[in-house]
Formats: C-alpha cells, structure tokens, sequence
C-alpha cells in the first residue's frame, strides 16, 4: 500500500487500480477507514478526534489527494503529501 502521507500516529493511503469513486485510506491504531475524496463519505470507524484531523488535512490537500488517486489508477508514482501541521 503506497503510504502519501503520516500524521499524529495517522497513515494515509491510496492502492493503485482501486475502485471508483475517488477515495483513499486511512489507519490510526486498530482503526481504519475509507473516505471519498470529493463527498468526505466515510466508511468504517476511527475516533472523533483522528477523523476531525484526517478532516482538517483532506480539506487542505484535496486538489494534491485527486492528483495521486489519478496518478494510482495510471499505476504512477504516487507524489507524498506534508502532514498536518
């Protein structure tokens, strides 16, 4: 699983050649979940806390998070996102 980003004990994913629509994932401790990029739907469960953050840094970088899911499904190299600061 390409890793884009890491924050606050929070890993963010994208898979090469997933599954529309546009998301990625997200794991903090035992916890994971899947976030539509352009909706914020979320399916599983995370804290409150990790997904306000997982929030906060998808709202910043949603342009850069839409950029990296085109460039899995053309199975490139995907581009590191900064953390939440």
């Amino acid at each position: 699983m390409p890793v884009i980003s890491r924050f606050y004990g929070i890993v963010v994913f994208i898979n090469y050649n997933d599954h529309n629509p546009p998301h990625f994932h997200a794991r903090y401790q035992d916890q994971e979940v899947i976030v539509e990029i352009q909706s914020g739907i979320v399916t599983g469960s995370m804290s409150r806390r990790a997904l306000q953050m997982l929030f906060e840094w998808a709202g910043e970088h949603q342009e850069e998070l839409l950029d990296n899911w085109n460039r899995a499904r053309e199975r490139r190299a995907l581009v590191p996102i900064a953390p939440l600061s």
